[in-house]
């Protein structure tokens, strides 16, 4: 295999973390919708400017769901202001729109067939009876009191104008959008800044993340029940551990940790409606080498580290530039979708990012399953049949993790080209939740095919002795060295034997039958 361009792969990989996190630490860190000086820009016949899409839930008994505004200004132009005199009452008319992604097309109209206007020309005028130069609103067919829209007016010649604080009640369950809209042409330059508080009944998480919550504290206790079962045999057979059973010893520390650290994220997310870019970038980051050691943890056992070969010879560089790349693009992938991010719609740049570990991925299941068919070939030469019988138990249960990704990509890929309004948001949540058990349920396969007794080291050597016997036993007559005698020849064969075992620090119990762990 042509491991160039991981090279290249790997340079470009780290400038643009670099980069990206001198941006991201420049940015806020408040998971409540913050705006500081944000540009409204041109769409159609209006200037608009997004303030935010949240999956809530309505309000319970004792339990308030609402979009809540504070310190929220517009800053207009001084050319704007200045066309009008200091007495003059309303100078310049702002619009706050929250609707529920149902209502969409309750928003804005078209004339005659044409293209559809946000904001009320005087065509749209006559032929809806809406306001010339305000928003179009259609009331909802459940409420007619949503879509919500809020006034904001500017006075005389002044620079700014402020929004009252208010709270916007939540009574129905539903994917919600906020929009700033200015339909006149004068305010063209139109600047915001202030915040605005989104909350469900049970905290500040937005809907399609606060299940996750709760789904981290059962993989916790998944992986504290598989971590006690783990490390008890990990301790009791401490002095026969093979290397590749240290490995899985940190994938599983990684996993626990990981888990516990996303419930504490999430869990103070909820609690204080603050997201600090710090700690969501440590949790990520350990994601990222959790990730990271689990394929090469995988990749090293298909190819027999440590069971079929000591080492990995001149692999070994080669496996740890394709971890560290694979580290890069999942860091910055995790980084663009998690951190800082607060609502219920991903961005455009993780399509992007989400390339570069897509083939990492594809050209690590090729490597994969082209060492695992190596390493079979060489089981099935050398007659190891009980190893060949784990290894086979191994191949099938990465075969079945395959066909099941490729499954559930594909389920992906469905699941958002149709539903490009997120108003599925409620069971969005099991998307990122499958990856996580996967994993899980992958390495408790690994977990038991090698875990620790009191046979993972004595094995290796009694299977290689015990062709030796075996021929001994079946009677193959021993070559004759240096004119010895067959018997002599056998007797100077066993001493050898005994010396390599004694010199391999290795004891040889020949009332003990050889096995494998939980074989």
């Amino acid at each position: 295999m042509d491991f160039s361009f991981l090279h290249k792969t790997t340079s470009i990989l780290i400038l643009a973390l670099i980069s990206f996190l001198f941006l991201l630490f420049q940015a806020s860190n408040a998971s409540i919708h913050t705006y500081d000086n944000n540009p409204f820009r041109d769409v159609g016949n209006s200037a608009l400017l997004p303030g935010g899409s949240e999956g809530l839930a309505a309000s319970l008994d004792g339990a308030r769901s609402f979009i809540r505004f504070e310190n929220v200004t517009f800053w207009r132009t001084k050319a704007a202001a200045d066309e009008h005199s200091e007495m003059e009452h309303s100078t310049g008319l702002v619009q706050v729109v929250i609707f529920e992604a149902a209502d969409r097309n309750n928003i804005g109209g078209s004339a005659y067939g044409g293209q559809r206007s946000i904001c009320c020309t005087p065509d749209l005028a006559k032929l809806e009876g809406c306001k010339q130069g305000e928003v179009i609103r259609m009331p909802s067919a459940t409420d007619i009191n949503w879509p919500i829209v809020l006034n904001v007016q500017f006075s005389g010649n002044y620079l700014s104008t402020k929004m009252d604080n208010v709270d916007v009640p939540i009574t129905k369950t539903g994917m919600y959008n906020l929009f700033f809209i200015a339909c006149d042409p004068k305010l063209k330059g139109l600047v915001m800044s202030g915040k605005t508080i989104w909350k469900n009944p049970n905290g500040y998480l937005p809907g399609r993340m606060a299940p996750l919550m709760n789904f981290y504290v059962y993989m916790s206790l998944a992986y504290v029940v598989l971590s006690v079962i783990w490390f008890i045999q990990y301790v009791r057979y401490w002095k026969d551990i093979l290397q590749l059973q240290h490995c899985i010893t940190a994938v599983i520390t990684l996993g626990l940790f990981e888990m516990i650290l996303w419930f504490s994220e999430y869990a103070n997310f909820n609690n204080t409606g603050i997201r600090p870019v710090v700690i969501t970038t440590w949790v990520v980051t350990v994601g990222a080498v959790r990730k990271s050691l689990t394929r090469l943890l995988i990749l090293c056992v298909s190819m027999g580290y440590g069971v079929v070969r000591p080492t990995l010879g001149g692999l070994t560089s080669k496996v740890l530039l394709l971890g560290a790349t694979y580290f890069l693009a999942s860091e910055l992938l995790d980084i663009t979708e998690f951190v800082g991010t607060i609502s219920d719609i991903s961005g455009r740049a993780r399509l992007f990012l989400v390339l570069p570990v897509a083939f990492l991925d594809a050209f690590l299941i090729l490597w994969i399953f082209t060492s695992l068919s190596k390493t079979l070939e060489q089981l099935q030469a050398k007659r190891s049949s009980i190893k060949l019988d784990i290894y086979r138990k191994f191949s099938n249960a990465l075969a079945v993790t395959v066909i099941a990704s490729v499954i559930w990509i594909a389920y992906e890929v469905y699941f958002k080209a149709t539903d490009p309004f997120n108003e599925r948001w409620q069971s969005a949540w099991i998307i990122t939740a499958f990856w996580d058990v996967l994993a899980f349920a992958l390495l408790c396969v690994i977990c038991y095919l090698w875990a620790p007794s009191q046979n993972s080291q004595r094995y290796v050597v009694v299977s290689r002795i015990s062709n030796n016997w075996w021929s001994i036993c079946v009677g193959i007559k021993m070559p004759n060295f240096l004119g010895r005698s067959s018997k002599e020849s056998s007797i100077s064969l066993l001493s050898n034997m005994y010396s390599h075992f004694q010199f391999s620090s290795f004891s040889f119990n020949t009332h003990q039958t050889p096995s494998w762990p939980l074989a």
